[in-house]
C-alpha cells in the first residue's frame, strides 16, 4: 500500500529538552493510524510538524512522496486536542470563516456545513455563540471545521473528549465513514479501547523515541504469551495439575470453575484439551490476547526502566 505520509528521521528540540530522537514511520493512504505514547512523549511535537505549526530540527516528511510544503495545507484538517474556537463568535460564522481560509468558496461551505449540522444534530445551534454551548457541543463544531473542506488527511487529537457514550458513538461512525470514502486518518488518543476498535495500525512514542510500530493485528500477535480461559462444569481440582500448563489462576463461578492457563514451551492447545476433557466437561475455552492498553503499559514501562537503568 502507498504511503501518504512518510516520517523521515525526524529530529527536534526545545530548550535543552529533545521532543523528538530520529523518529521514522509510514501512514499507509486510506488506514486510521493511531499516534500514541504518554504525556509529553513527543507525539504533539510530531503532530504540530506534520501540520507546518513547527518546523523539524533536522529530518524530512513527505506527502504522497512529495516533500512536505505550504502547498499541502489545505490538504489536511486538524482537530488539535486544546480547542480553538473564538467564543464570541456565532458557530455557524465561524465554521465558514475557517473553511474559506482553507480556499472554500462561501456557498459550497454554507451548503456542506448545513449538511453536517443535520448529520451531527445540532441544527438549532447555527445562530448560537461558541461560549454558550457545552464542552461536547464545541467539539462538534470543531470537527466540522475539520472535516468541511474533505481533507486527504485528517489529524484527530484526543476527538472523544467532552463526549457521552452517545456522542462518541456518533463521532466514532462519522470518522469510519470518512475513512471509508478515502480520507486517511491520524488518531492520537489514550483511549486504548478506541484504538483496538478504530486503528489499523499504530505508532508508539515513549521519551521522544519510536519503541513500537506495526499494524495492530501483528503487534497483538506478537505479544500472545500461550495463555489461556478454560471454564469447566464443578470444581475438579486434578484438572488444575499438569505438566503442559503452569495454572495461573482458579476461581469459582456459576455452574463450575475458570482457569487461567499459561502453555508450557512447545506445548499445543491440543494436547491440554486431550488431558482436560475425560476429566471435566468443557465450558469454554478462549485465548487470553494482550489488550493494546496492556501492550501499551508494558512496552512503555519497559523502555522507561531502560532509560534509566
Amino acid at each position: 500500500m502507498e504511503s501518504m505520509i512518510s516520517i523521515r528521521n525526524i529530529v527536534k528540540q526545545y530548550a535543552g529538552h529533545k521532543a523528538l530522537s530520529d523518529v521514522s514511520m509510514d501512514i499507509k493512504k486510506g488506514e486510521v493510524f493511531g499516534l500514541l505514547g504518554p504525556n509529553g512523549a513527543g507525539k504533539t511535537s510530531l503532530i504540530r510538524i506534520i501540520n507546518q505549526i513547527t518546523g523539524p530540527d533536522s529530518g524530512e516528511i513527505l506527502f504522497n512522496g512529495t516533500k512536505l510544503s505550504e502547498s499541502h495545507i489545505g490538504k489536511i484538517g486538524y482537530l488539535p486536542e486544546e480547542r480553538g474556537l473564538y467564543k464570541k463568535m456565532e458557530i455557524g460564522e465561524q465554521i465558514l470563516y475557517l473553511a474559506q481560509l482553507k480556499g472554500m468558496p462561501r456557498e459550497e461551505a454554507k451548503a456542506r456545513a448545513v449538511k453536517w449540522f443535520r448529520k451531527l444534530e445540532i441544527e438549532s445551534w447555527w445562530n448560537k455563540k461558541i461560549e454558550e454551548l457545552s464542552k461536547g457541543m464545541q467539539q462538534k463544531a470543531q470537527f466540522i471545521a475539520t472535516v468541511l473542506h474533505e481533507p486527504e488527511l485528517i489529524i484527530l487529537d484526543e476527538p472523544f473528549s467532552g463526549f457521552d457514550p452517545i456522542n462518541a458513538e456518533l463521532i466514532k461512525n462519522e470518522i469510519l465513514e470518512l475513512n471509508k470514502n478515502g480520507a486517511t486518518i491520524i488518531f492520537s488518543t489514550h483511549r486504548m479501547e478506541s484504538v483496538e476498535e478504530l486503528c489499523d495500525s499504530i505508532a508508539l512514542i515513549n521519551l521522544s523515541h519510536k519503541i513500537l510500530d506495526g499494524k495492530v493485528t501483528e503487534i497483538k500477535n506478537q505479544y500472545r504469551t500461550g495463555t489461556y480461559i478454560v471454564e469447566y462444569e464443578g470444581n475438579n481440582t486434578d484438572a488444575q495439575q499438569s505438566s503442559q500448563f503452569e495454572l495461573l489462576k482458579s476461581e469459582s463461578i456459576d455452574f463450575g470453575t475458570r482457569l487461567q492457563i499459561k502453555l508450557r514451551q512447545g506445548v499445543h492447545l491440543n494436547n491440554v484439551l486431550a488431558e482436560l476433557l475425560p476429566k471435566v466437561q468443557l465450558l469454554k475455552v478462549e485465548e487470553k490476547i494482550p489488550s493494546m492498553n496492556e501492550i501499551f503499559i508494558e512496552t512503555v514501562n519497559k523502555q522507561t526502566q531502560k532509560s534509566k537503568g
